[in-house]
């Protein structure tokens, strides 16, 4: 009896020290630099908005938040990375509208499940999109582009950045509501289509305003309208001003980490980045890149990729898009 009882008392410092020490681990978190992968180039808004957000949650986390950029097939190649990483708080990453409810629609291959391959960690904010061109556009405003693509079916070339991104999607819609034919060329990212672009290589990109915006401005694009107002284009008209009344999404950009990351570090950085940007000084800093900061919880944030996977499934049923 009583070598029972001292061995419960010798055993329970060990046990009590065995449930806690996952506690103290995430209670040191973070003790070294965090890797934020970036699944597009550097050059355009996601890289933009992810160099921001990093910025100040490196300042409120007090270690190193370094951007690592991994390109390649419309978000997908960066986000797998992230799927594929130790759920230990090192490595989060940007996602975006593309790379998460969209990209399933294109691909039967996806490495990666958009939900359960992820923990959410917060909604970074929402970034209209605008429809530009170069020079091989041959059009002054929309009526007029509208009005070359039917006169020329399938000889328009228009780009993406990516088969699998919601850019391409949004094409899809606009050549659907209008009856417009067009060609299509897929890149890595939209700061690879801006050289194309100017040069009249292809004649249209769907963009965000963040990463073309003192182009317009400079008049090297024409800006032909805006799925929702833009603080950086305000002289832009809107579709909807033009009789496209449905084209009206925004693209947003997200951070997740690997499935299995403690809930708790989630939340930290969700109140980090929600501290930061909506009761902060530093809410500027993404509405200058014209995003609107949104920052809700991770368990809002999975509502919102959810509900989106099912708006923008139900638009490649009415397009005939299945998954190749």
């Amino acid at each position: 009896m009583i070598r029972t009882t001292r061995r419960a008392l010798l055993a329970t410092p060990m046990a009590t020290s065995a449930l806690t020490a996952p506690a103290l681990a995430q209670a040191a978190w973070p003790s070294r630099p965090i890797r934020c992968i970036v699944p597009l180039p550097p050059g355009g808004g996601t890289d933009a908005t992810a160099r921001v957000v990093t910025r100040r949650l490196s300042d409120a986390l007090g270690v190193p938040v370094v951007v690592e950029n991994r390109p390649g097939a419309g978000g997908t190649v960066g986000s797998e990375a992230v799927a594929r990483s130790a759920p230990d708080g090192y490595t989060i990453g940007l996602a975006t509208s593309s790379s998460h409810p969209v990209a399933p629609i294109f691909r039967r291959d996806l490495p990666y499940d958009p939900v359960t391959s992820f923990t959410p960690i917060t909604l970074i904010g929402n970034t209209p999109y605008v429809l530009i061109g170069g020079p091989a556009a041959q059009a002054a405003d929309f009526p007029a582009l509208v009005a070359r693509i039917k006169a020329n079916p399938g000889q328009v070339v228009y780009a993406s950045p990516g088969s699998t991104t919601l850019g391409y999607l949004l094409t899809r819609q606009l050549e659907l509501i209008l009856g417009l034919e067009m060609r299509h060329v897929p890149y890595r990212g939209s700061a690879q289509v801006y050289p194309d672009l100017l040069n009249g290589t292809v004649a249209l990109l769907f963009d965000n305003p963040p990463g073309s915006a003192a182009m317009i401005r400079d008049g090297k694009f024409t800006a032909f309208a805006l799925s929702r107002p833009s603080a950086m284009l305000p002289q832009v008209p809107l579709f909807s001003s033009l009789g496209v009344p449905d084209l009206d999404a925004a693209f947003w950009y997200g951070l997740m980490g690997p499935a299995g990351l403690p809930a708790e570090i989630a939340s930290r950085i969700q109140q980090a980045l929600a501290t930061a940007f909506l009761s902060g000084p530093n809410k500027s800093e993404l509405e200058r890149l014209d995003v609107t900061p949104a920052m809700p919880t991770p368990a809002e944030f999975a509502r919102i990729v959810t509900e989106d996977a099912r708006k923008w499934r139900a638009l490649a049923d009415r397009l005939n898009i299945q998954p190749e």
